[in-house]
């Protein structure tokens, strides 16, 4: 069948204006009026009576795409794999005689070269990569055909026709919003930039909907569950809605680089009136606290209703519901934590720590800083834009820290770049380099205005990288796929080259971390655990034959994840005598009191020693920070776990303080099993027990989640899980 021209259309637009989500397009029969000579009855011609796309759940084109799990009426397909559709017209179909096509269609102002309209041809052989429908049924009055997409294709939300030519034109079929056809990126299809070859690995960062993020301190990680929720009624709408505000070209939706790229600006609203407001300073007036949510439909159907950002997000709240973006779209994606992450505040690809001749902490001066941990995402795709080799994983965050080309946006960077320092690649990968491989560099500020480097810590930054382990909520550790094992000689030589292409020089630090010491420091805080005293021991070694004195200090700090203090609950200095060659140990007890008032969103509690060696004047300073061991909402269920059934959901909590919690909010989750739910208590005594019962009917079987968390005016970062096996119903 050869391709009908475009002045079939009779020298009218094709399609009338329309937004790329949603449609109100009428292509009826009435343009050909005029053309058709009376007495002429268009209805002798092959006309289509109906349109058939198999769109159920359990119907063959959302099982082989895998997008069944997707809880909308629509066809949803991927990119560059075949589906079918059935033609019914008013009589049979003749190849010899009728010609006809299937076009899809996106966006106001559709053009073919731009990739927004698609006229698919009838062929006798589909070819790779390309678009076609092949007749492989043609019976009675209907014809199946098996359409192939191109795996280039835009992804989003297609209007789809089916245009039969007869001797006075075209005849078209009426706009319908039941054929609306989803198009998604394909990790299944070998020519989709975003492939991923591994069954397991694609269940994971693909299909599963429930993800485990960590946090807290590296001596001290702790996970949470979070509902992505991808697949839930409403969110692949609300993802692609984020893209129309973004007013992201149509024809860069087909390429996970830019749309990678456009969601990490749009999940913060820093600058665009993205998704999600970001708040650090612990007041969340008019809002829900970050802590609060347990996943991140709430957040994102909330957002396309309302139209405005929702407050408030904090790192792992960017992260989960740019995670949910990534993978209902269909690119593979995976939530990812660095304990200790540095933010190179001046680009010099290390993190400065000014500090005053008596060992404390210039907070003028010092503008880097290291977050106790920072949540971003990966995303797999193919980089042909970087060299061979610089593809697969790559890091995107969504999170407001820095400007990137005018906005606050990161990535996507390629992993494997920042590994070997190649930082002069796009995008922001010298950010994302210092974050997990940058030199803690402690300058000392001379009364004369001289600065001099007393020490280097080449191990702090990036100690610990790890994301969620395949098939179960366990911790994999993937540092060394951000960088080489501290102290080889390829982890300086990633380091210096970084350096060499970086933006400012720093600091000369040669020798500075290699140099022996006569006394060396540690300190290790105990098990703390919120409203409980605890105590902070720090060691001595003399490593040389001669007696030393030491003047130490020791600042405790209520901070915020970020490594930002906002108040010091603790200041205490002491003297320190050291015989030769001998280790003591000096106990700092921290009472309740000094810091249960002043509580900040994740019990961060900070310590920095430093110690002056008045023999040598040698200058000695560790930090370290501690996360408050807090309780737990505890999740029951009753009843039968079965899809359909009834069950009883019981949310329980114990307030183990001294005080009343007031303004008591507990939130519960789980996909495909209950709606995300909310209720409010005003206070609960010291000590006292509340609980919430609500009956829902699971609707997915297999392994589930339930998920709850809890805030109050003084304590939050209070969460709970339960694991569930949901069975199928019983078939009659």
């Amino acid at each position: 069948m050869s391709e009908p021209s475009r002045t079939a259309f009779g020298g009218r637009r094709a399609v009338p204006p329309n937004n790329s989500n949603a449609a109100e397009d009428d292509l009826p029969t009435e343009e050909l009026q005029g053309l058709v000579p009376r007495g002429v009855n268009l209805q002798d011609y092959l006309n289509v009576v109906g349109v058939h796309l198999f769109k159920e759940r359990w119907d063959s084109n959302k099982i082989d795409h895998h997008t069944n799990k997707y809880d909308c009426n629509s066809m949803i397909v991927r990119r560059g794999q075949t589906f079918y559709v059935q033609i019914d017209f008013n009589r049979p179909y003749n190849p010899r005689n009728d010609l006809f096509r299937v076009e899809y269609v996106i966006g106001r102002y559709p053009q073919e070269n731009k990739g927004t309209y698609i006229p698919v041809p009838i062929v006798s052989e589909l070819q790779s990569g390309k678009w076609g429908a092949k007749v492989i049924m043609s019976e009675d009055r209907s014809v199946r055909l098996s359409v192939q997409s191109s795996p280039e294709c835009i992804v989003g939300k297609f209007r789809m026709y089916v245009a039969v030519w007869t001797p006075y034109g075209i005849l078209r079929t009426s706009r319908n919003p039941e054929t609306d056809t989803y198009i998604l990126f394909n990790p299944w299809c070998e020519d989709d930039a975003v492939y991923l070859e591994d069954e397991k690995e694609r269940e994971e960062y693909v299909l599963n909907d429930i993800g485990v993020i960590f946090y807290g301190d590296v001596n001290d990680k702790k996970s949470r569950s979070w509902s992505y929720g991808q697949f839930e009624d409403g969110i692949l709408d609300a993802c692609l809605y984020m893209m129309d505000r973004a007013q992201m070209d149509l024809s860069g939706r087909g390429n996970p680089i830019k749309v990678s790229r456009v969601g990490s600006a749009m999940i913060n609203a820093k600058d665009d009136e993205g998704v999600l407001v970001g708040s650090w300073d612990n007041v969340y007036a008019y809002g829900i606290p970050p802590s609060a949510w347990t996943g991140s439909v709430d957040i994102l159907l909330e957002y396309q209703s309302s139209k405005t950002p929702v407050r408030y997000g904090q790192c792992w709240v960017f992260a989960g519901v740019f995670n949910t973006f990534l993978r209902c779209l269909g690119i593979p994606a995976r939530v990812v934590t660095n304990y200790f992450s540095a933010h190179d505040n001046d680009a010099n690809l290390q993190t400065d720590i000014f500090l005053e001749e008596d060992g404390s902490v210039n907070s003028k001066l010092t503008k880097d800083s290291v977050w106790n941990y920072h949540c971003w995402n990966e995303a797999w795709m193919t980089r042909p834009d970087l060299p061979v080799g610089f593809g697969g994983w790559q890091a995107v965050d969504s999170t407001p820290q820095e400007n990137s080309d005018g906005m606050y946006r990161c990535g996507p960077a390629s992993v494997q770049a920042v590994k070997h320092g190649h930082v002069c690649f796009q995008f922001d990968a010298p950010f994302v380099f210092a974050e997990v491989n940058s030199d803690l560099v402690y300058i000392m500020i001379k009364k004369d205005g001289t600065h001099v480097v007393q020490a280097v810590d080449a191990t702090h930054v990036g100690k610990l990288i790890v994301t969620k382990e395949l098939g179960g909520d366990g911790m994999n550790d993937i540092t060394d796929t951000y960088k080489f094992q501290e102290g080889q000689e390829e982890e300086r030589l990633a380091l210096d080259t970084a350096l060499m292409y970086g933006a400012k020089k720093p600091l000369n630090t040669e020798g500075i971390s290699k140099s022996k010491t006569d006394v060396d420091m540690d300190f290790k805080v105990e098990n703390a655990v919120l409203g409980r005293d605890f105590k902070v021991t720090i060691t001595f070694w003399n490593n040389s034959s001669s007696s030393h004195t030491l003047s130490a200090y020791l600042s405790g700090n209520i901070t915020f994840y970020t490594g930002v203090a906002k108040t010091e609950f603790k200041n205490e200095t002491f003297d320190v005598k050291l015989e030769p060659l001998s280790v003591k140990k000096e106990e700092v007890l921290v009472q309740a009191g000094e810091y249960m008032g002043q509580l900040l969103e994740q019990a961060f509690l900070h310590f920095f020693v430093t110690a002056r060696v008045n023999q040598t004047n040698q200058i000695l300073a560790k930090q370290r920070s501690t996360v408050l061991t807090i309780p737990k909402v505890v999740i029951k269920v009753r009843g039968t776990q079965v899809v359909g059934s009834d069950m009883i959901v019981t949310a329980e909590f114990t307030n183990p303080l001294k005080e009343t919690l007031k303004n008591v909010w507990i939130y519960l989750d789980g996909p495909g099993v209950i709606k995300p739910k909310r209720k409010m208590f005003r206070e609960i005594q010291p000590n006292a027990t509340v609980q919430w019962e609500e009956v829902c009917q699971p609707w997915v079987p297999g392994p589930r989640k339930l998920i709850a968390s809890m805030t109050s005016d003084s304590l939050r970062h209070v969460y709970g899980e339960l694991d569930l096996a949901i069975k199928r119903r019983p078939s009659a």
